[in-house]
């Protein structure tokens, strides 16, 4: 469905530390840094980047947005707690099973550091 997800950081460091974290909380490896300066994370396919803004503006998160990846419960569960001990923020309700209109989710969600909101979901099995 996509090729990547990039966001902003005004502290690479920073997100640094905390992407490190949750990437590895959920079998991950850290990310490594490219000559611009950006951190670069390769998972289950995916690519996640984190970079300073290349207009040189301080970088802002989308209000409205989430950044959803896709793990087990368990590993939700390390990656949100590996996240708040590594500068994140809890948000939302605590990690869990929600009930919606596309069924049983589990579901955890954090902002890094810079205020992005992510979203970990693992799509619960249908009751049969």
């Amino acid at each position: 469905m996509f090729s990547h997800v990039m966001v902003g950081t005004n502290d690479v460091q920073k997100s640094k530390q905390f992407y490190d974290a949750t990437f590895q909380a959920m079998g991950g490896k850290p990310g490594r840094q490219d000559d611009k300066g950006r951190l670069i994370y390769m998972h289950n396919g995916g690519l996640f980047l984190v970079t300073p803004p290349i207009d040189g503006e301080p970088a802002t998160h989308a209000n409205g947005g989430t950044i959803g990846l896709a793990m087990t419960p368990e590993q939700a569960n390390a990656w949100h707690q590996a996240g708040v001990e590594a500068g994140g923020t809890a948000i939302e309700d605590a990690p869990g099973v929600r009930t919606g209109a596309m069924g049983q989710l589990y579901l955890a969600y954090l902002r890094d550091p810079d205020g992005n909101k992510l979203c970990a979901l693992h799509r619960m099995p249908a009751a049969t």
